[in-house]
């Protein structure tokens, strides 16, 4: 959908998701996994990522739409994981994909320091997530 297009909405209303992506993820990283070599740690979903001039350059030269559209949603720094939620792919893809780019000079990764990291933050994130009802209004147990 481009901008200034009507977006699609179905009979109940609802405004319709794009449709999703006809190539299987295990073919965008040629069947490599975030943190597949033991020795390099996942790169953390919290990591901000930046296009560089090299990567904005060469946005219409992208072979795959999937590395076109994670260059052109870092002109603004994005996390792994508000990038794995706007362009609706699976956070292990997103990882393997911006590595390959930053291999490549095209996006820059800003990782966090890890003697930063505060367990008492994390334990209330996940408690907050906890206490957000499911679909039937359950409260999901510890």
């Amino acid at each position: 959908m481009t901008a200034g297009e009507p977006s699609a909405i179905d009979d109940a209303g609802w405004e319709a998701e794009p449709p999703a992506s006809f190539v299987r993820p295990f073919l965008l990283t040629a069947g490599r996994i975030a943190g597949g070599d033991s020795l390099v740690p996942p790169i953390p979903i919290e990591t901000q990522v930046v296009a560089t001039d090299l990567g904005l350059a060469a946005l219409d030269a992208f072979v795959f739409e999937q590395h076109r559209d994670i260059i052109a949603i870092c002109r603004e720094p994005q996390s792994l994981a508000e990038i794995a939620a706007k362009l609706r792919m699976h956070l292990n893809v997103i990882r393997v994909l911006a590595d390959d780019l930053r291999a490549d000079g095209q996006l820059v990764l800003y990782a966090p320091a890890h003697s930063n990291r505060d367990v008492t933050v994390l334990r209330r994130v996940i408690d907050g997530l906890r206490a957000v009802p499911d679909s039937r209004g359950a409260i999901r147990e510890g």
